[in-house]
Formats: structure tokens, sequence, C-alpha cells
């Protein structure tokens, strides 16, 4: 994952460009990525972790019916979560990330291992959903290789 990194951080550092995150089930691992290279502050400001529905709705301004409804492993909260992160954050790009690591929590809709992902930049608004297995730090760790993925290709397309 490490020139995967170098890629996104060297494109962001070109672009004059920020990035933010809002991440609930990996509890800031992905802040931590974003921010392990020397000179990270010319990329990256803040980030949220909103670990419970509380703070989704009062730091990225999620809608409570929007969880209600559709869970905090949604696509519909993950947009509003990347959504929010880039406005609070005044960012160029926000990932975000929902899902549930386990070993517990899952349902059979909702299994174990179930990501949602959100891209959010000034033009537009994607989520992708994926399934990992592993362990809890297994999953975390994909969650957060996947989610720079995301951005790397969105950089590179």
């Amino acid at each position: 994952m490490t020139q995967t990194l170098i890629d996104i951080t060297t494109k962001l550092d070109e672009l004059g460009h920020k990035v933010t995150c809002a991440e609930s089930c990996t509890g800031g691992l992905l802040a931590a990525q974003l921010t392990r290279l020397p000179g990270s502050s010319a990329w990256f400001e803040i980030g949220y972790v909103t670990y419970s529905n509380h703070a989704k709705s009062q730091l990225l301004k999620v809608n409570e019916t929007t969880l209600n409804h559709y869970g905090a492993v949604s696509e519909e909260c993950v947009r509003e979560m990347a959504l929010g992160a880039l406005i609070a954050a005044k960012a160029d790009y926000a990932l975000s990330i929902s899902g549930i690591a386990g070993p517990s929590g899952g349902t059979a809709e909702t299994p174990v291992g179930t990501v949602w992902f959100g891209l959010a930049t000034k033009q537009r608004i994607s989520a992708q959903q994926q399934h990992f297995f592993g362990n809890r730090d297994e999953i975390r760790t994909k969650a957060v290789d996947f989610a720079l993925t995301l951005l790397h290709q969105y950089l590179y397309r």
C-alpha cells in the first residue's frame, strides 16, 4: 500500500488539494495512513472518527432519518458522511467508511465484513460496498487499503 499512498500524496501535493476522512469501523486508521508520510499537513488537516450514530449526526450532519431507515452501514449513510466531512473540513476530497468489523454485530442481511465506502468531491459523491473476510484487524486494514485505492483510482482516472 505504500506506493499507492505515495502516489496519492504526490498527486494531492501537485494539485494543492486536501483530503479528509469520515471513519466509523476503522476508528482512525485511514487518517493514520494519510498522515503517515512526512509533509502530510500539506494534504491533510482534519479527519472525523464518528463511531456512534450520534457522532455521525452531530459532526457530519448525517440525517437521523437516514440512520433510522437505512442504518449506519449503508450507501445512504456513507454518502452523507462523505459530504458532511467534505463541507466541514473544506477539503477537495472526502473518504468515508462504515461497516461491521466483527467479530459480532453482523446480521444475515449485513454480515460481518460488510463495509460501505463513500468518496465525495465538489462535483460528485459515489459509494461502493465491499465484503471482506478475516478477523477484526484484517477487515479494518482491508477497508483502509480499499479506501486508499478508491482515492487513487479517482485521482489517476
